[in-house]
């Protein structure tokens, strides 16, 4: 009864707004409201075998499946709330865009047969600086969906390498090509979706893939939002 009582109170002091348009949301756990979320611009890539994330890979390595939830679009504010994630210390932004792609592989015909969810690693003094691996969070917001094993430390990165951002695809490949171990033993043909924010020249998901291959695994790549070129 008290609880009921304080609530608009509480809510007077310390609104809940849409992260992306203000809008106040009263009495809900999501994030954004209902007209932001229809606005995020979902690419239904699960649905697809030859979707254009898997042509990014074709010819470079040989990945099972891939997948991205949505484009990176600056004006649909996917761009804007990953920032927060990364760099503004939001990881509830990220645990809610995990479960979000959770949902959408949720209706794949493939996810059946993903045996663990390996996020794309951080250097570890890069990961202390954030306080977090952005990509385990996404992870583990799948997994909340999906009830599959994550494991965060299955892959290290060996090189604190340089941003990609400015970077064109032959120098992203020759900054990641060497970054990264296997950790421990993998079950013969293990089935890794390995798991990460952002694809644009799939240069780091190439080299993460190609490590996990050398050590006898299956691979498929599923990303947050993905930068059409």
């Amino acid at each position: 009864m008290l609880t009921s009582l304080l609530s608009p109170l509480v809510h007077l002091f310390y609104p809940h707004c849409c992260e992306l348009c203000g809008t106040d949301l009263p009495e809900t756990d999501e994030l954004l409201c209902l007209r932001c979320i229809q606005a995020l611009p979902l690419t239904h890539f699960h649905r697809y075998l030859q979707n254009p994330v898997a042509k990014v890979f074709n010819g470079r390595v040989a990945i099972q499946q891939a997948t991205a939830t949505y484009y990176y679009s600056q004006s649909s504010g996917i761009q804007q709330l990953i920032h927060l994630f990364k760099y503004r210390q939001r990881r509830d932004i990220a645990a809610w865009l995990g479960r979000q792609t959770g949902y959408q592989l949720r209706e794949s015909s493939w996810i059946g047969d993903i045996d663990m969810l390996v996020p794309v690693p951080l250097f570890p003094r890069k990961e202390k600086m954030r306080g977090y691996n952005q990509a385990t969070v996404l992870a583990n917001g799948i997994a909340q969906v999906i009830p599959l094993p994550v494991q965060p430390t299955m892959l290290s990165r060996l090189q604190f390498t340089s941003t990609q951002t400015r970077k064109g695809r032959t120098d992203r490949w020759q900054n990641v090509s060497s970054a990264f171990k296997v950790n421990g033993h993998l079950a013969a043909d293990t089935h890794v979706l390995l798991i990460d924010d952002v694809i644009t020249t799939g240069a780091t998901t190439e080299a993460c893939c190609t490590t996990l291959q050398q050590a006898g695994a299956r691979v498929s790549v599923c990303c947050v939002a993905f930068a059409w070129k």
